[in-house]
């Protein structure tokens, strides 16, 4: 009889090892990672680029949930809420962290206590686009046209707060344009009215306008990095036309206040996994972005050095967002 029960537990452990991973994997609740823009937009890309990667490693589904509003704060303060327990994360751009606090009295959240920093996914400079709606030229002759028309002197950005939104703030500062900016709910409704002529530039990542650029629909005039982008290396930075100043941001991967260590480093390796993929590389290059993985430690500094690099501009702007 005892023969018996260990034949027939050999059996059954057999057979749950014949099982698909795939099939196991469903017993687990999916992952969910949350995003503060609607899809389509460079955010949703990346987390769609992650999720497709992550749900092998993690062994269950990973789902994208666009929470789109309030620059990424709608999308934050469900996070913050969330349970520790490693089924909800969010992919946030840096804006969320560095530039968002400076601007509000009250964000609705601490950027350092409020959330666990899991992965850097990517870095990556902007791309000033220009649409129909702006004349024909490169970046200075746009700028001087923007002058002589102040009634059109319009800049589109993907969010009022978000790094891209200051950092048209400071292209009209610093090339002397006084602009009216206008945010949107994310990158693809401010490409939407770019396209059709309602605003002549659009401040955001590449992701949102290179392959019109390519197409020749759109106008990449300018990118906001030191050196020139890896995807786009026959267009010049601001400072090679003049404008003097430069603007980065990263994609970071975060989970709620008092997430373990343990299902941290998880959640980051599976990151770090996706991210090592060589087409999810060159998916990533190709849309102007820079997979560039930190674990959660790398994250948190990262974050700490944009914070303070931000500071000074927005106070000597004087810019609220109340």
């Amino acid at each position: 009889m005892k023969r018996r029960v260990l034949n027939l537990a050999a059996m059954l452990a057999g057979a749950l090892l014949a099982v698909p991973w795939g099939v196991q994997a469903q017993d687990k609740a999916p992952l969910k990672i949350l995003v503060g823009f609607p899809p389509g937009g460079s955010a949703d890309v990346v987390a769609r680029l992650l999720a497709d990667k992550m749900r092998v490693t993690l062994g269950q589904t990973v789902i994208v949930d666009n929470k789109p509003g309030a620059a990424g704060r709608v999308a934050l303060g469900e996070l913050k809420r969330a349970a520790p327990d490693g089924q909800t994360i969010a992919l946030a751009p840096s804006g969320a962290f560095v530039i968002l606090p400076w601007l509000f009295k009250n964000v609705g959240y601490d950027p350092v206590r409020d959330f666990t920093p899991v992965a850097r996914a990517s870095t990556f400079d902007f791309a000033v686009t220009a649409g129909p709606g702006a004349p024909a030229g490169d970046l200075k002759a746009i700028l001087d046209w923007m002058k002589a028309n102040p009634g059109k002197a319009n800049i589109g950005n993907p969010g009022a707060g978000t790094v891209p939104h200051f950092t048209a703030v400071l292209l009209g500062q610093v090339a002397g344009v006084p602009v009216a900016h206008v945010s949107y709910k994310g990158g693809a409704p401010a490409l939407n009215d770019l396209l059709g002529g309602q605003i002549p530039l659009l401040v955001d990542t590449a992701t949102e306008t290179i392959e019109h650029h390519r197409a020749g629909k759109l106008r990449i005039v300018a990118m906001t990095g030191e050196a020139r982008a890896k995807s786009l290396p026959d267009v010049p930075t601001l400072k090679e036309q003049g404008v003097n100043f430069s603007a980065d941001a990263y994609f970071g991967v975060y989970g709620p206040p008092g997430m373990s260590a343990e299902t941290t480093a998880r959640i980051s390796r599976a990151v770090s996994d996706a991210l090592r993929q060589s087409d999810v590389q060159d998916k990533m290059y190709a849309l102007g972005l820079v997979p560039n993985y930190a674990n959660g430690e790398g994250l948190a500094a990262t974050q700490a050095e944009h914070y303070k690099r931000w500071e000074a501009p927005i106070k000597a702007s004087g810019f609220t967002a109340e």
